[in-house]
């Protein structure tokens, strides 16, 4: 059966990223403790590290991100 994607999933790019196991299972488990998916914690993340170092992101209505350093 093929698996239709909703509005919000097409919006989305998938991100993969490399971590030590330990590493990894200490991060799981913290945002498990704190009611939290790893994907809401490491786009937080990215947010945040995006607005540090000046970068504005898209809006809907912007098709690329602009930097404001």
């Amino acid at each position: 059966m093929e698996q239709r994607k909703t509005e919000d999933q097409s919006k989305q790019a998938r991100l993969t990223v490399l971590i030590d196991p330990k590493n990894k299972e200490a991060f799981d488990e913290l945002c498990a403790s704190r009611d939290q998916s790893a994907s809401e914690v490491v786009r937080q993340l990215i947010v945040e590290y995006l607005a540090r170092h000046g970068v504005q992101w898209p809006t809907e209505d912007d098709s690329e991100p602009a930097s404001t350093a």
